[in-house]
C-alpha cells in the first residue's frame, strides 16, 4: 500500500503550488522596491548631468552673441530678435529634451544670471527634490 501513495503522487498539491507563488510575489516585491530606488537616482543622475551640459551651453551662447538667451531653445534654434544674427550659432543637435521624468526644464533669466531646474520626481517647485544649476 505504501508503494501504491508514493506511486500516485507524483505531482505537486495545490499547497505546494500556493506557497512557491507567495515566495515569488514577495521576493519579486523586494526586487521591484529596491529597483525603484535606483531608477530614481539614476534620473537624479541624468537631470544633473543635462543640466550641467546646458549650463555651459549658455555660457557659450554668451560667448558668442554677447548676451543670455530668453530660453533654452535658442541654443537649438535661432531667436528672431538677435540684434547681430551672424553670431548665433547652433549648439545643440537637437531641441531641448525634456527632465528624466517628463517634464519640461525650467530657465530662468535674472539679468547676466540664471537657472535651470528640474522639479524632481514631485514635480513641485522649490521641494528638496529639485534639481537646480
Amino acid at each position: 500500500m505504501k508503494r501504491n501513495r508514493k506511486q500516485l503522487r507524483r505531482g505537486f498539491s495545490l499547497l505546494e503550488i500556493m506557497l512557491v507563488l507567495v515566495i515569488l510575489v514577495v521576493v519579486g516585491g523586494i526586487v521591484a522596491v529596491n529597483l525603484g530606488g535606483v531608477q530614481d537616482r539614476a534620473f537624479q543622475q541624468t537631470a544633473k548631468s543635462e543640466i550641467q551640459n546646458y549650463k555651459k551651453f549658455l555660457q557659450l551662447y554668451k560667448l558668442n552673441v554677447g548676451s543670455l538667451p530668453s530660453s533654452l531653445d535658442a541654443l537649438y534654434e535661432q531667436p528672431g530678435d538677435l540684434a547681430d544674427p551672424t553670431k548665433w550659432t547652433q549648439l545643440i543637435e537637437e531641441p531641448v529634451k525634456p527632465d528624466p521624468w517628463g517634464r519640461p526644464y525650467q530657465y530662468k533669466l535674472s539679468g547676466d544670471k540664471f537657472e535651470i531646474r528640474s522639479l524632481g520626481s514631485d514635480g513641485q517647485e522649490n521641494t528638496e527634490d529639485d534639481i537646480t544649476s
